[in-house]
């Protein structure tokens, strides 16, 4: 939606419409010295010249509705514009389902535009109907699986009407499509940290689902950062997960060098540190070699990163002595 529709076919200007001649338009106002002025088409200063109008006059009539319709098509992410038609069609009693109707016709044009989804909230919320939003916001994100907006909106919807039942299984059809789609993962944690819980049982099913994707593709930092997120429910931590740590191992052992994988035994490695249960494994010495293989090989763009870790697990054992290995 812009304001480039100067040769729509039939379009009469409101200037030029005889029900609209009891207004005077207001022009907009840049100031007595305006540093940069917007060309805006002639369609588009008439439109919200007429609009400045009512709004001052705060008219709540079919016809505002309707303007709205035009300045919403010309601009949808004007805040004000949305405000006042949910002002109108408050007082003029319209229809709501309509309104859903044309707000959905909107997101199709705009998915990512705040003020669309904030105004579709709004109306769900006044009918206390979420039926179709799942809907919607699935069809959305079929077409961009990382649309902010969509996703937003989804987990409101979600969250306010208990609508966690299919979630799950929409979350693994997106996995399947692209495992690295950071934003299911997300929403995978959403729905068990607001509905499932994290018991035992979850948390090590949870733990085998992520280690079945791992091992699928090993460098998706999504996976990993998830299984970071389910191990801070596993009462026994990072380090003391014999299932995770042996995967760790036998992928590393197999000649597995994802920057995401030495980080995450890194993360075991100092956990393990900070307990006193280091072991073979598990110490500051494998932390230090990780640290330097990243800085020097396989995650050089945050070499700085990795080698002030380094420093750190050597300052470590000059404070604590050599036990800490």
């Amino acid at each position: 939606m812009s304001d480039c529709g100067d040769s729509d076919a039939g379009w009469i200007f409101y200037k030029d419409r005889p029900d609209w001649s009891d207004i005077k338009p207001v022009p907009e106002d840049d100031g007595p010295s305006p540093v940069v002025v917007i060309a805006h088409s002639e369609k588009f200063e008439d439109v919200y010249d007429y609009f400045r109008a009512i709004l001052q006059k705060d008219e709540k009539s079919q016809r505002a509705l309707e303007l709205t319709k035009d300045a919403v098509e010309l601009n949808s992410a004007n805040y004000t514009v949305w405000q006042y038609r949910r002002e109108l069609l408050k007082e003029l009693g319209t229809d709501l389902r309509s309104e859903l109707d044309y707000v959905e016709s909107v997101i199709k044009i705009s998915p990512k535009n705040y003020q669309v989804w904030h105004h579709r909230r709004v109306l769900v919320e006044w009918l206390q109907d979420p039926s179709q939003e799942l809907d919607l916001t699935g069809e959305a994100l079929l077409h961009d699986p990382k649309n902010y907006h969509a996703w937003q909106h989804r987990q409101w919807a979600i969250k306010s009407f208990r609508l966690y039942d299919k979630e799950i299984e929409f979350v693994d059809s997106l996995l399947s499509d692209d495992v690295r789609n950071n934003s299911a993962w997300n929403q995978r944690y959403f729905i068990h940290n607001n509905h499932t819980g994290w018991s035992d049982l979850n948390v090590q099913k949870e733990i085998c689902y992520t280690l079945e994707k791992i091992k699928f593709v090993k460098n998706n930092e999504s996976a990993w950062n998830y299984l970071r997120g389910i191990l801070l429910h596993d009462k026994r931590g990072l380090n003391g997960n014999g299932v995770v740590t042996s995967f760790c191992e036998e992928l590393y052992k197999n000649r597995c060098r994802s920057p995401f994988l030495l980080a995450f035994i890194i993360d075991v490695c100092e956990e393990a540190i900070k307990k006193n249960e280091t072991n073979g494994f598990h110490n500051v010495e494998r932390a230090k070699e990780l640290c330097s293989a990243l800085a020097t090989k396989y995650d050089k763009i945050r070499e700085k990163y990795w080698t002030y870790l380094r420093d750190r697990f050597e300052k470590y054992v000059s404070v604590n002595g050599e036990n800490s290995q």
